[in-house]
């Protein structure tokens, strides 16, 4: 299929910034399209955070556009935008660390509940259930017993919060996927405990429990072990066939090489190229970049 049959999800349309006289991103332009891995590479200090970081409302380009969906996404909020689809992990880890695996994951599954702070404290917007969703009546003890069976008939009656209802599908909905990822077994720990590779999948997990139709990551391959990064590409790939669209910062080239459709290349901040892995690859000036040469070097 050519890329003019192909479905555009992201649109980044001649992106400028600067920081006071630097020049961080210079007229920046590629197109993502639905269902690819894109890769976008380049030594350090090429720009490529900067650009998640226009992408997801983190900064604001000086000009330009960046279009999602078919939306226009420059100049809102790293939350509005999230709730629009794309979702992001960080080359710093940022977890929660004194919460657990699936409270973790749990918080990304908020994102999506449509009850109010206000509906949630005060058990608002009531709903009617399925039997297997009553609450049930388990405990031996007497007086227990007598309050489990007065909830699970007042639930038959009058229903129950959605709030209760969007917090145990969260629940399931979180530990499926720490299963994705493979973590399923450190759900209850916290998180500072987990280690390093876990830590990544972890938030891998709770990206993916917003719902996106993009997920960006960045750098997700840091820190690790070639045996680690085999099963993080085979993640990647498990991500991409479950619907989602995928933009992944990498150094590792043989990661990049191995898992992305095409891959955009930046250097001090200004695209300069973009095709095929093999492509890219080939190409003497992504070449010179990564080596320090000039294009023209002998």
């Amino acid at each position: 299929m050519s890329d003019s049959q192909r479905e555009v999800l992201l649109d980044v349309d001649h992106v400028t910034l600067r920081f006071g006289g630097v020049v961080a991103l210079n007229d920046v332009s590629f197109q993502l399209y639905q269902g690819e891995i894109l890769g976008l590479i380049g030594p350090n200090g090429a720009g490529k955070t900067t650009c998640f970081n226009v992408m997801t409302g983190v900064y604001k380009p000086t000009s330009g556009k960046v279009q999602f969906d078919g939306k226009r996404i420059t100049g809102r909020k790293p939350h509005e935008i999230n709730r629009m689809g794309v979702a992001r992990t960080f080359q710093n880890i940022r977890l929660f660390p004194e919460m657990t695996a699936l409270e973790n994951v749990m918080v990304g599954t908020d994102s999506n509940h449509k009850t109010s702070v206000v509906g949630a404290l005060f058990r608002l917007y009531r709903v009617r259930v399925k039997p297997e969703e009553l609450p049930r009546v388990t405990s031996s003890n007497g007086l227990v017993r007598a309050i489990q069976q007065l909830r699970r008939s007042s639930a038959k009656i009058f229903g129950l919060s959605r709030h209760i209802l969007e917090e145990r599908a969260g629940e399931r909905k979180s530990l499926e996927l720490l299963r994705f990822v493979g973590i399923e077994h450190r759900a209850n720990d916290l998180a500072r405990n987990l280690p390093y590779g876990d830590q990544r999948r972890l938030e891998i997990a709770r990206a993916l429990a917003t719902e996106p139709k993009l997920i960006c990551l960045d750098e997700p391959a840091a820190g690790f072990n070639p045996a680690e990064k085999e099963e993080l590409l085979k993640l990647i790939r498990k991500v991409r066939d479950q619907g989602n669209t995928v933009l992944l910062i990498e150094h590792d080239m043989r990661l990049v090489m191995g898992v992305t459709d095409r891959i955009v290349v930046l250097e001090f901040g200004k695209k300069i190229a973009e095709g095929s892995p093999a492509e890219v690859r080939d190409n003497p000036k992504v070449i010179a970049a990564y080596l320090g040469e000039t294009a023209d070097a002998s």
